[in-house]
């Protein structure tokens, strides 16, 4: 009985280091591949960071306009240093339509926009004046 019991006793423990062997392999696959992408969203980051500081060279492009003329194309006015290009963009190319000088700013463009916030403040201050003035003159015609 003694035998069995001893065999029984090395036949569990050596199961479980099996067991556990198989674990410990896991874990480091798991360890690994964790690696992996983290090094992988390492460089995606250095990259972003890398490729924004270069973009930026003193150009003075800006897009002033576009519109869509068809499912794929469009038309641009991008403003380059005071020149007003007009170009086709499309399917892989683009082409210069037209070239123009910037038009020079008119007085109406220097005032600075009023935000949404202003604007409806002083809409709802044009209708209160309304009402007040409208409540006024509707208790003047009932005296």
């Amino acid at each position: 009985m003694s035998t069995e019991a001893t065999s029984n006793g090395a036949i569990t423990s050596v199961g479980s280091s099996d067991a556990l062997i198989g674990m410990a392999a896991l874990g480091k696959t798991a360890a690994a591949l964790a690696l992996v992408v983290a090094t992988i969203f390492l460089c995606s980051a250095l990259l972003k960071r890398w490729t924004r500081q270069g973009s930026h060279q003193n150009v003075n492009l800006n897009v002033v306009g576009s519109t869509a003329v068809g499912n794929r194309e469009r038309v641009v006015i991008v403003d380059v240093e005071g020149t007003w290009l007009v170009l086709g963009v499309g399917n892989g190319h683009i082409s210069k339509l037209h070239e123009l000088s910037a038009p020079k700013p008119s007085p109406h463009d220097n005032a600075p926009s009023l935000r949404f916030s202003q604007r409806l403040a002083k809409a709802l201050q044009k209708q209160r004046r309304r009402g007040s003035s409208s409540a006024s003159s509707d208790a003047d015609t009932m005296k």
